[in-house]
């Protein structure tokens, strides 16, 4: 069953998961994002998406300087942080949603957190700039440790290889003092996971997972293998990402990374109940 879990954060927030799935709306400010790059680079644009964000059930707002799309250009430590700091100070005076930053480099996060950030998501799990680690455990942040399979060579089966690589993500975090409490671990849909098949199988056996045992936070949206499955345009996926995020919920996944948040909020309340339904007559749910 789904337990009630408090996740502490920075700057004295907390996060209830567990009963209810929760919405990480996504935010890049960047020119160049996959589905929404340049829409919001400028300050008020993004703002403005954030507040509607909010408005249709986001509890956190992710902030992105620099594209993870294969391909992307990377971008200077000072340029990211000069699109994202201004956005994450103006959304911590406003106060309506927790903040997460999108972020590998240790300093951009040590920034972020300062400016009004609460969690720190790092898309390399912590193994590009493991001092990233020391800097969550230094503010207090959570902190969101994705697999990747970028840059390396992966181990055949999928979950023998998630394990193996969070396995070190978790290690490198204790060593640093990281507060386990803290760590909230993502699979990393679309991150190397080069075919539709490999997602698709990865989403079948994701509740093998479980045995990592920390809470799960996913992020299929508008990725191509919804794409590939749908027929549909990066822009036009937000139902067939609404249908990943049922099935994930239904396998114990707490936190949903999303573009569209009103309709995987619809869709992911509809999860809740038969997750309720089935609590109710005893049969449980994962988790």
């Amino acid at each position: 069953m789904f337990e009630r879990y408090i996740w502490p954060l920075a700057h004295g927030r907390s996060l209830e998961l567990g009963p209810a799935a929760r919405i990480m709306g996504v935010l890049n400010v960047t020119p160049d994002s996959f589905s929404d790059g340049g829409r919001y680079a400028q300050a008020d644009a993004a703002l403005t998406q954030a507040r509607r964000m909010v408005h249709e059930g986001a509890s956190i707002i992710d902030v992105g300087g620099e594209s993870t799309r294969p391909g992307g250009a990377a971008v200077s430590p000072a340029e990211e942080q000069a699109r994202i700091l201004p956005v994450i100070e103006a959304l911590a005076a406003a106060g309506d949603a927790l903040i997460s930053v999108d972020t590998y480099r240790g300093e951009t996060a040590r920034l972020a957190v300062q400016a009004g950030a609460h969690i720190v998501n790092d898309v390399w799990g912590l193994q590009r700039e493991p001092g990233i680690a020391r800097v969550a455990a230094a503010t207090g942040a959570g902190l969101v440790v994705m697999h990747t399979g970028r840059e390396r060579t992966k181990l055949a089966d999928p979950i023998a290889d998630q394990v193996a690589f969070l396995s070190r993500s978790l290690e490198i975090a204790r060593d640093a003092g990281v507060d386990e409490q803290r760590i909230l671990l993502d699979p990393g849909f679309g991150f190397a996971k080069e075919t539709p098949e490999e997602n698709l199988d990865l989403m079948v056996r994701f509740s093998e997972l479980s045995s990592l045992g920390r809470p799960w936070l996913v992020g299929t949206s508008r990725k191509r293998f919804v794409g590939a499955v749908t027929g549909r345009e990066p822009d036009e996926r937000g139902p067939g990402t609404a249908a990943t995020s049922v099935i994930l919920r239904l396998q114990g996944a707490v936190i949903f990374r999303v573009h569209d948040v009103a309709i995987n909020k619809d869709a992911l309340r509809f999860a809740d109940a038969m997750v309720a339904r089935g609590m109710a007559a005893g049969r449980g749910a994962a988790g």
